[in-house]
């Protein structure tokens, strides 16, 4: 069974900066990053305590390829994604959205 994925509009935020970035250095880049966050995504959906513990109830999860973390809670039966972070640039800024 998997769980609904619901991103708070920062995440969303961070997935847009993230493709236009990639974008903007090589198209084939930001499609391969899509591709990766939708691998994890539905991993995260199907088997979501898989994931380490990082901060309280705030599970991460790690992009292959890329250093990006997907930072999420489970709560009541749905996954919440609160931040999609470049782990080298601004590795603790997710802690302000938990």
């Amino acid at each position: 069974m998997a769980f609904p994925v619901s991103f708070r509009s920062l995440a969303q935020d961070d997935v847009e900066d993230a493709l236009s970035w990639y974008g903007e250095e090589r198209p084939a880049l930001a499609l391969e990053f899509a591709e990766s966050l939708d691998a994890v995504i539905t991993r995260i959906s199907e088997t979501p305590l898989q994931f380490p513990a990082v901060h309280r109830e705030v599970r991460r999860a790690l992009l292959s390829r890329f250093p990006y973390g997907v930072f999420f809670s489970v709560v009541a039966g749905k996954i919440h994604v609160l931040a999609v972070v470049h782990l080298h640039r601004h590795p603790g800024s997710w802690k302000k959205r938990s």
